[in-house]
């Protein structure tokens, strides 16, 4: 199993993140999202890997309006701007293909080792 960490170093919760994975002895594949994004299916399998979740439940409220988009706006929407506007995407976020969760706190993102 691959633990891809997806990771903004320039987010102290997201080397925080990495901070707590490593000192459990997790070498994640850490994947710099800010530069080579995250493509739509991508995000929708990390939505699926989540349980289906909205992908509003890993999107940075706070950017959305920044990023042009609507509050109403649906998924499909939503997806596609995220995958447009990276810095949409909440951090960090811990995925293994099968299972992925935001580590807000930074402990969830043991949940899924």
């Amino acid at each position: 199993m691959t633990y891809i960490l997806i990771h903004n170093p320039g987010c102290g919760s997201s080397k925080k993140g990495l901070e707590v994975l490593q000192a459990a002895g997790v070498e994640p594949t850490v994947r710099l999202y800010m530069k080579d994004r995250l493509s739509e299916a991508e995000l929708r399998d990390i939505a699926k890997a989540m349980g289906g979740v909205s992908p509003r439940e890993f999107m940075r409220e706070v950017d959305a309006a920044n990023a042009g988009l609507p509050i109403d706006a649906d998924d499909d929407a939503v997806f596609a701007a995220m995958a447009k506007s990276p810095k949409l995407v909440q951090r960090p976020i811990g995925w293994n293909g099968a299972k992925a969760v935001l580590g807000r706190p930074n402990a969830r993102l043991l949940e899924i080792v």
